[in-house]
């Protein structure tokens, strides 16, 4: 999947601003977006004492390409934090052995002053046995966004690949549904 990029200084097609109603309909999505953060946080703690955050870098760093070291901004870009949040992260990570960071040097793009992180062997197994309680997690904060109204669609959408327009198996109330335009 490409990785979604917003830039405010790319060129761009004119258009007009938001109104209230898209204002609205974002706000919903970030409602939902921060549930289902909180829910996979506080689950990911109470069985495995690892925090989201940690667990999406071991979930990214354990996806580089070839098992390749991953350089700081192209992990902080992966799981949306900064730069400076992201080099503290990692080093939480290594002061529990479940990543290393590494110079960037001996690679033709890549100079020493570049710092990378690795997962460990210990940060591959704590993703994976973390993976299926963090997914359980996330079906069932989707399956509660998709029992409301607003976030059915956002929710559906995340859960199938569909907007909820086009899922006959959802128990929302579509007569109360906002227009579509």
């Amino acid at each position: 999947m490409d990785d979604l990029v917003l830039n405010d200084t790319a060129p761009s097609v004119p258009s007009a601003p938001a109104g209230d109603e898209e204002d609205d309909r974002w706000c919903m999505a970030v409602r939902l977006l921060g549930q289902v953060e909180k829910q996979l946080d506080t689950t990911l703690q109470r069985h495995h004492g690892l925090p989201l955050s940690e667990y999406r870098a071991l979930c990214a760093l354990s996806r580089a390409e070839g098992a390749e070291a991953m350089r700081m901004g192209e992990l902080a870009d992966r799981i949306g934090l900064k730069d400076s949040t992201v080099t503290r992260l990692v080093a939480r990570l290594e002061s529990q052995g479940l990543a290393a960071r590494t110079s960037g040097s001996g690679s033709s793009t890549r100079d020493g002053r570049t710092v990378t992180a690795v997962i460990t062997e210990s940060g591959r197994k704590r993703y994976e046995q973390a993976t299926p309680t963090y997914r359980a997690a996330l079906g069932r904060a989707l399956d509660t966004g998709r029992a409301n109204i607003y976030l059915a669609d956002l929710a559906t959408w995340v859960r199938t690949g569909r907007p909820a327009s086009a899922d006959t198996d959802t128990d929302t109330d579509t007569d109360f549904a906002p227009e579509r335009t």
